[in-house]
């Protein structure tokens, strides 16, 4: 069982503190009410013809930007990297596909009131791009996500998101997930992270 109070949206209070301190940090930040509000927003930051990497995410899905954002008006490095899927002397290849973009978009697991990000992975094939390889990466994130603190967003990921994401993919791929590379993000120097909350509770 899932902790079910993880899934619940935040209150606005805990939205606007967590935008706050998120800014404080460097990272840009917008509000929306809805997933329709959020695809709007995102499609109004890439332009067209990007070289777009998206991350598998049930927030990307359930908001139609994983459909928009590999269709052709965009430049599908998941597209180019999932064509070489399998080819054992094509995995040097995959990862350097992988691991640089114009614009990397996902989500995240956790953000906290303190302004830090917490996301967690079972293979890293997202981390390259999050980290250092996309000029600009794009968060979108249910406002349920949002934890006081970073004791709280551990326990968010094990207690719910794994839970979730381990039932998902044993009907996706057949086998069990599995927590093996965790990244936390304090600041945003560099300004090149955008996160689009939204009030509404979506995905993991």
């Amino acid at each position: 069982m899932t902790d079910k109070s993880y899934g619940e949206k935040a209150n606005e209070e805990s939205i606007e503190k967590t935008k706050l301190a998120l800014e404080a940090n460097g990272f840009n930040v917008v509000v929306v009410d809805k997933p329709s509000d959020a695809k709007t927003t995102v499609l109004g930051m890439v332009e067209r013809g990007s070289e777009v990497f998206t991350a598998t995410s049930v927030t990307l899905t359930e908001s139609g930007l994983a459909d928009e954002l590999n269709g052709d008006k965009y430049v599908s490095v998941r597209n180019k990297f999932m064509a070489l899927y399998g080819q054992q002397d094509k995995a040097k290849e995959m990862r350097q596909i992988g691991s640089v973009s114009d614009v990397a978009l996902g989500s995240v697991h956790a953000i906290t009131e303190e302004g830090q990000i917490l996301v967690a992975s079972a293979t890293g094939s997202q981390l390259p791009n999050y980290v250092y390889g996309a000029t600009k990466v794009i968060w979108v994130v249910g406002s349920q996500k949002i934890v006081s603190d970073m004791n709280h967003a551990f326990e968010r990921l094990e207690t719910h998101t794994f839970k979730l994401e381990d039932a998902r993919a044993l009907v996706a791929y057949g086998k069990n997930s599995s927590i093996n590379d965790v990244f936390i993000m304090r600041k945003d120097p560099s300004n090149r992270v955008n996160i689009v909350i939204i009030r509404e509770a979506i995905g993991f």
